[in-house]
């Protein structure tokens, strides 16, 4: 069996560095089956990938992960190495008034979906960085931490000025949830040296892109349009980044890596990024068991310099994405903004963009 690694986040908090996504569970791709979704997260564990994200706005995820760990426990089988991660969303119209009572609200809600008595780990967002609340909101999560229902506080979506808000005002951020791949190496530009300076390190989504940074999509055409909103985004990074001629062109380079390694691009791409500093982990949205055995791949690869090299070189023809990290997706009224859905607490049929 394959050897997953593993990472320590925090104290009592260690996580595979591969952290199977939720997601897709929450009904944008369709209907969801919720037995078989249930039997793939055991699954999962049995293969070694013992950590997951879910959020408070994914609709019906955190419910369908509870039932996963009551039946292991109903089974005998064991829950101890098992990480949840979670998320607080709040709506973007409750900023200017969120309170404690509010906060408690919903991560008591979160503790009875998932069936436990403490949230492993709680990664906090905020729409708006121009309401200026978003320190105070985190001063009461890490109230709630002290109280104990909350073991590992982070953050999802913020650039690094308020990521350094909140750590200089004494939230100990263990993690912090971003867009981080070849496409998108925003990250790099100021986030990687805070995480550096405090110990803050980053878990990664959009890691092959909504599934675009796979061999499916080698030698594809562009496409005129996309249905699945999750391309949509992706393919928008794909246009800032470089184009879709860039785009085949490090699809050829990840493939003749992969060839090479006897792995999947897909795998590549997320080694890449796992071998960046301060990457804790990478989140991949795998919806079903039928996607352990090349999830796997990824933890069978060592990328040579030759390899970094290749990369290097058509990273070079491309273009960095301007701005700090979620900077576009702030900008409710650009490419990026326009597609988000914001009001996701309030709208329990509401799911996640």
């Amino acid at each position: 069996m394959t050897a997953v690694e593993t990472f320590n986040l925090a104290k009592g908090h260690r996580i595979s560095r591969v952290i199977k996504g939720g997601w897709q569970l929450a009904g944008d791709h369709g209907p969801v089956d919720a037995a078989r979704a249930i039997a793939a997260m055991d699954a999962f564990v049995e293969a070694g990938i013992t950590a997951f994200d879910c959020a408070d706005i994914y609709t019906g995820v955190e419910e369908m992960i509870g039932a996963f760990l009551a039946d292991r426990v109903r089974r005998g089988r064991p829950i101890e190495a098992i990480r949840i991660h979670t998320k607080y969303v709040p709506d973007i119209d409750t900023l200017a008034t969120v309170g404690l009572t509010d906060v408690r609200a919903i991560i008591t809600r979160s503790l009875q979906r998932l069936g436990v008595d403490q949230l492993d780990l709680v990664q906090f967002h905020w729409w708006d960085l121009g309401v200026p609340r978003w320190v105070e909101v985190a001063g009461y999560l890490a109230e709630l931490q002290r109280e104990g229902l909350i073991r590992t506080l982070g953050a999802t979506n913020f650039g690094t000025d308020a990521s350094a808000a909140m750590l200089d005002a004494g939230i100990r951020l263990a993690s912090m949830q971003v867009q981080y791949s070849l496409l998108d190496r925003r990250p790099e530009r100021r986030l990687v040296a805070l995480g550096g300076a405090t110990g803050m390190h980053l878990l990664c989504y959009g890691s092959l892109a909504g599934g675009l940074l796979t061999d499916r999509w080698l030698g594809q055409a562009e496409p005129d349009e996309f249905h699945n909103r999750s391309h949509l985004k992706y393919k928008l990074v794909i246009d800032d980044a470089g184009g879709w001629d860039w785009f085949q062109a490090l699809l050829r380079v990840l493939k003749t890596i992969a060839t090479k390694h006897g792995v999947s691009v897909a795998n590549v791409a997320t080694r890449w990024v796992l071998d960046r500093p301060q990457v804790a982990a990478a989140i991949v949205g795998a919806r079903h068991e039928d996607h352990i055995a090349d999830t796997l791949g990824v933890f069978r690869v060592t990328l040579d310099e030759m390899d970094r090299m290749g990369i290097d070189a058509v990273l070079a023809e491309g273009r960095q994405i301007d701005g700090d990290v979620y900077a576009a997706e702030r900008d409710r009224t650009g490419r990026h903004g326009r597609i988000m859905k914001y009001r996701l607490n309030a709208d329990p049929n509401a799911v996640v963009g």
